[in-house]
């Protein structure tokens, strides 16, 4: 059976997920075949595997670090939050419905049993498993039938490493705080500590570090240094609107609403990282500044999210946009925000019924129990046709006149099928793939279509890449691999 080793963090955003991609391409350059674990994930960023099925967005490109291509196994219980209490519930790749704080509690010990096949079947075929914990073990309240830190380490007996993030401040107390909120039992599973995201001088740390080893008995096995400009696929939170570039005064202006329930930001990490956009995610009641291009994200609940955007000015505002030759794309849920209504008859994201959209292409959708996962490639047809890929993560069947002027033409199996539509003036792009802009070509066609004439053609891709391969190169100057192997 395969080395396993988890990494835990004293908090959201410690660095986990980075950490355990960095390992990842560190042990495969060795050779080792080796592979992403997270037991359990709670995130609205996901991607589709090759078996599949519906997995945390995170380890599909820790899968990429790793060299192999992402399975349900890697994620095996994802939770997708639809409310403030309430998660769409993925098990094995697969949604089981929709249940609450109190009532997943009462599941976890079904979850628990999909955790440890999947953990078993993955340590069968690597030499490593390198397995990620969620938020933080020292959640004292949510102790009870863990599955996602240390209920899962001392389940099979997981050594584990604590990542401490230090840009935040207060790391020591991080450390120590964690530490006693742990079982003894729990403890002696810690074998160490990464400091995450320092900036500065090391040397002023070291009083610090060797306090912390003489408080704790566990040795700080490195200290991984800030690093910027890094293209990631972001686990959950929502990113900052562009890099630590700003952008160019002719750049072309791009506008996201950052819905309540946005999913699958990463859409649009190829405009964050484009050296000619300035693109902006604008919260509902925040002022809605000019743009070029609007653009309306995927969702997770689309008839409360449509609520939010009406609630928050967008619909006089989109509508004023296109009089004065703005340019709107629609992916997903927004694609179907853009229609003539969007019904719920079962009720799959929120109360049954029926809900007016925003009217501005000829089509209907209605929710249906199955969801549409897969990955797909084929052209947009802007002027042309031009390759495009990425997947599908969806409830909805849209039906409807303006679906005969399709922006997409995608292969499914030996088919080819139409995807999304364009509006008879040109302005407005709908479609159901997710990762249109991440194709190169793709991405320039759609930002001159918007208005940028000049536009670069980028591989995000490769950058996304080169940021793996420079984050593993930290990772092993900054970290002492012999103590942590």
């Amino acid at each position: 059976m395969a080395g396993m080793l988890m990494i835990q963090g004293t908090s959201s955003d410690s660095g986990k997920s980075t950490v355990v991609g960095a390992l990842c391409r560190i042990a495969a350059r060795s050779g080792l075949r080796v592979a992403p674990f997270k037991p359990q994930n709670m995130s609205l960023n996901s991607a589709v595997t090759v078996d599949g099925g519906e997995i945390g967005r995170a380890q599909a490109w820790q899968a990429l670090a790793a060299g192999i291509p992402p399975e349900v196994d890697m994620n095996p219980v994802l939770l997708k939050p639809n409310s403030d209490i309430g998660a769409q519930v993925i098990v094995h790749g697969r949604s089981t419905g929709n249940l609450d704080a109190r009532a997943y509690h009462h599941y976890k010990p079904i979850a628990r049993q999909a955790v440890l096949e999947s953990f078993e079947r993955l340590r069968a075929k690597s030499d490593l498993v390198l397995v990620e914990g969620a938020g933080s073990p020292a959640e004292v309240n949510l102790r009870e039938g863990d599955i996602a830190n240390m209920g899962f380490a001392t389940a099979v007996g997981c050594p584990v490493v604590l990542v401490a993030d230090i840009d935040r401040g207060g790391v020591f107390a991080q450390i120590l705080g964690t530490l006693a909120c742990l079982a003894e039992d729990e403890r002696a599973l810690v074998k160490g500590v990464v400091i995450n995201k320092f900036r500065g001088d090391v040397s002023l740390l070291q009083p610090g570090i060797e306090w912390i080893e003489a408080q704790t008995g566990k040795p700080v096995l490195g200290v991984v240094p800030f690093v910027p400009n890094l293209w990631l696929d972001a686990e959950d939170a929502l990113p900052k609107s562009r890099g630590s570039q700003p952008a160019p005064d002719d750049a072309l202006r791009v506008v996201v609403p950052a819905l309540p329930r946005i999913s699958n930001h990463t859409d649009f990490d190829p405009l964050r990282a484009h050296p000619q956009v300035d693109l902006r995610f604008v919260r509902m009641g925040d002022p809605i500044p000019a743009a070029d291009l609007v653009v309306l994200p995927g969702s997770k609940s689309v008839q409360c999210d449509l609520h939010s955007l009406r609630q928050g000015g967008w619909e006089p505002y989109l509508r004023k946009h296109l009089r004065y030759g703005g340019k709107l794309i629609g992916i997903c849920g927004g694609l179907q925000m853009l229609g003539r209504e969007l019904r719920d008859p079962l009720g799959i994201e929120s109360d049954a019924g029926t809900t007016p959209g925003l009217g501005l292409l000829d089509f209907v959708t209605t929710l249906e129990p199955h969801k549409q996962l897969v990955n797909t490639a084929g052209s947009l047809l802007l002027g042309g046709e031009v390759p495009v890929r990425g997947y599908e993560i969806h409830m909805g069947v849209t039906e409807g006149p303006a679906l005969s002027r399709p922006a997409l033409r995608l292969r499914y199996g030996n088919d080819t099928r139409a995807d999304g539509a364009v509006s008879g003036d040109g302005q407005i792009l709908a479609t159901y793939l997710h990762g249109v802009f991440d194709s190169p070509d793709a991405c320039e066609t759609l930002l001159r279509w918007a208005g940028k004439n000049d536009a670069l053609r980028v591989d995000h891709d490769a950058r996304r890449l080169a940021s793996i391969e420079t984050l593993a190169d930290v990772v092993a100057r900054h970290v002492r691999l012999d103590g942590l192997w």
